[in-house]
């Protein structure tokens, strides 16, 4: 399996940011070609402090080369156009070929 994982910084309003994410983007995630599995959440600590994202969302694929035909798609690049809507504040992207222990 082959996992993006999307960290997205906080931004100055969390209310509206949330809103286009789960509205808009989300949605547009749904649809990438041969995607296995897409979760997402809003982070918390268990203190109750600021946590180092506000939202976090996961999304697999079969293959790398699944991954990089999905992100290229229409779809795929829908999504990415989307970025420049709501997430002004950064976001990090980090891809990793999943390993699952015994």
């Amino acid at each position: 399996m082959y996992r993006l994982t999307a960290s997205y910084h906080h931004p100055a309003d969390m209310d509206a940011f949330v809103a286009h994410y789960r509205d808009v983007h989300a949605p547009l995630a749904n649809d990438l070609p041969d995607l296995r599995s897409f979760t997402w959440g809003v982070c918390e600590t268990p203190d109750g402090s600021k946590p180092p994202h506000a939202l976090i969302a996961v999304l697999d694929w079969d293959s790398k080369e699944a991954a990089q035909a999905s992100l290229g798609s229409e779809a795929g690049q829908k999504a990415v156009a989307d970025l420049d809507n709501f997430a002004q504040a950064g976001m990090d992207m980090e891809f990793q070929e999943v390993v699952k222990s015994a």
